[in-house]
């Protein structure tokens, strides 16, 4: 499939894009696991509901969705890759907990991709959803 890095790095593109599972699952382990300390993602603890969950947003409230790869770092002692992103996107669509706000979000957040073998089996994402969700109005 490919190096780690290169793995990691067309995940996340898919992912970041809206592709969704269909797309993403192929450099995944099909029981990826996910975390994140955000209460935006409770419940969701897998790398599948995640991808799904960024499908539904892009394709949704935020169509604009867009992000700038600030840093990417890989680790080959621990199998790990780290992204470092800004997501920016504006609540033009429908969907999300309120109609379109028209408010825009910029927000920094990570990717931690834990891998097995050339597949990732566990991601965490880093990122401040309060703060995020307040920029687009949503609380």
């Amino acid at each position: 499939m490919g190096s780690i890095k290169d793995v990691a790095a067309r995940f996340f593109d898919a992912c970041e894009t809206g592709k969704g599972w269909e797309a993403c699952r192929q450099f995944c382990h099909g029981d990826a696991s996910f975390s994140a300390q955000a209460d935006t993602f409770a419940g969701i603890e897998t790398l599948e509901g995640y991808t799904e969950a960024m499908k539904g947003l892009i394709e949704g409230p935020v169509p604009d969705a867009s992000y700038e790869m600030r840093s990417f770092a890989v680790d080959e002692d621990r199998g790990h890759v780290t992204g470092y992103a800004v997501f920016r996107g504006t609540h033009s669509g429908e969907g999300g907990p309120i109609p379109p706000t028209g408010k825009q979000v910029e927000t920094d957040y990570v990717y931690v991709m834990e891998f097995d073998g050339d597949r990732i089996r566990h991601m965490t994402k880093i990122w401040n959803d309060g703060y995020a969700m307040r920029e687009l109005g949503w609380g």
